[in-house]
């Protein structure tokens, strides 16, 4: 009886994903998920140990997803209206994933880099001018920015320490990562003994 819930919770979840007339909330939802959330993680793996091949392989993803994201952004309102859309992006995404035909790779090298090094001198006049107005605007706006900055990174260490209090308290944080922050110290009933 448990395997027949089983394979029904299956059926009924692949039959959301692929119905094409269905909702479009469980196909986006595959998309961010494959698309971002994944990727992050896999690439916060590559970072940590330090796989130069692994690093390369999430490079050339970032800059597939990121160009793919920008024509999207265009065509989305377009595209959207084709039954199919979002399935075909979801398969799109796993291409470029996928390690057996390293679609990222093939994304950059046979569309993206030529694009890129025929416009190369437009784009970095571009990127200097639009980098320009950024700078203008930030020390413009310093005070502004800082007191924002102060403000969130008050909020954030707060919910950190309450986050951190609630999952450990009394534990100090040991870190052994490839890309060490600053240790917070925790103060425990040993250091306060010691007091």
């Amino acid at each position: 009886m448990a395997m027949f819930g089983s394979n029904m919770r299956s059926e009924v979840g692949l039959g959301a994903l692929l119905c094409p007339l269905g909702s479009n909330v469980v196909i986006q939802t595959a998309c961010f998920s494959v698309g971002t959330v994944l990727p992050v993680y896999s690439t916060f793996k590559a970072i940590e140990s330090r796989e130069e091949d692994e690093q390369r392989k999430w490079l050339l993803y970032w800059a597939a997803y990121g160009s793919f994201s920008v024509v999207e952004l265009f065509t989305d309102k377009f595209l959207c209206r084709f039954p199919f859309y979002y399935h075909m992006k979801l398969a799109f995404l796993v291409w470029l994933q996928l390690p057996s035909v390293d679609g990222a790779r093939h994304f950059y090298i046979n569309l993206l880099r030529p694009f890129l090094r025929r416009h190369q001198c437009r784009l970095d006049q571009l990127m200097g001018f639009l980098y320009g107005k950024m700078a203008k605007f930030v020390s413009a706006r310093h005070t502004e920015i800082e007191f924002t900055r102060t403000f969130l990174m008050k909020i954030w260490e707060s919910a950190s320490h309450m986050v951190q209090n609630i999952i450990n308290p009394g534990k100090r944080q040991i870190s052994g990562a490839a890309i060490d922050g600053p240790l917070e110290h925790v103060e425990t009933s040993e250091s306060e003994d010691k007091e």
